[in-house]
């Protein structure tokens, strides 16, 4: 009785990975046509967009500032949520679910919310419009994406292991760069390309901090799209989606993706 629901439940899973990739297939398809307006299927086939987009100036900045507005941040929201959650792990103060709430408080609010709440610190502080202040607003947004996966990844470690090592004579130092930093890589891997992702692709809150000197991609797109739907945005949607799997891609080579994978706890 159960086998019609089983095959049921593999055709609806089947159906929904064909599903989910569908609109990148068709936005890569509609990038190489050779018309001047979005057209699906393309028909005549054409390299005219991406050759716009990769000699106009305000594509190769704008670009060029999302990706190291995301490589910044990623590296720096993960060592901070590395050193928050490796402090909080080790002692377990009274406020942690306080603490945790607060971390995760971004996620709680709307973007345009957050947006202009970070308009008048950034103002205050002088980084409004400055890659700086994107940079300060990126992590503020990502914290939760960055914290969750690296305590989860610290609770996964044998506290016998760190016992060894304090009883040795191993200092706080040295526990958490020598045991703890390694332990906790897929975590910390996690963090990086969570981060990276949602820190190149955020526009709502970006809107709100970019100035007449720095603009990210994703904000660029979204003004010129206003204007003009032209393939060219097309042909910019579809580099950023091979940025990230290149990010993946290359996570995947040089440390590894296996914590992606279910392990048998036997």
């Amino acid at each position: 009785m159960n086998a019609p629901i089983v095959k049921l439940g593999r055709a609806a899973s089947f159906a929904l990975l064909l599903f989910l990739p569908l609109p990148i297939v068709v936005i890569g398809a509609t990038s190489f046509a050779a018309a001047g307006y979005l057209r699906f299927p393309p028909g005549e086939l054409s390299l005219r967009w991406y050759a716009e987009a990769a000699t106009d100036p305000r594509w190769i900045e704008a670009f060029a500032t999302s990706l190291g507005i995301a490589a910044v941040v990623s590296v720096l929201v993960t060592a901070i949520a590395f050193a928050g959650a490796y402090a909080c792990h080790r002692l377990r103060p009274r406020w942690l679910p306080a603490f945790e709430l607060a971390v995760m408080s971004p996620l709680f609010f709307p973007h345009a919310a957050l947006g202009v709440a970070l308009v008048n610190v950034l103002a205050m502080a002088g980084y409004l419009g400055s890659a700086t202040g994107i940079v300060i607003a990126h992590i503020v947004c990502t914290l939760p994406f960055a914290w969750r996966p690296i305590v989860v990844a610290l609770q996964r470690i044998d506290g016998e292991i760190v016992e060894a090592a304090s009883l040795l004579g191993a200092d706080e130092r040295r526990i958490a760069l020598g045991i703890a930093l390694p332990l906790a890589r897929s975590g910390l891997v996690t963090a990086l390309l969570f981060s990276f992702i949602i820190s190149f692709d955020e526009v709502t809150i970006t809107m709100f901090l970019t100035g007449p000197q720095v603009t990210t991609l994703p904000v660029q797109i979204y003004a010129f799209i206003q204007e003009n739907a032209s393939p060219v945005l097309a042909a910019l949607s579809t580099a950023t989606v091979v940025v990230k799997l290149v990010v993946v891609m290359l996570l995947a080579r040089l440390i590894g993706l296996d914590f992606l994978v279910p392990h048998d706890p036997a």
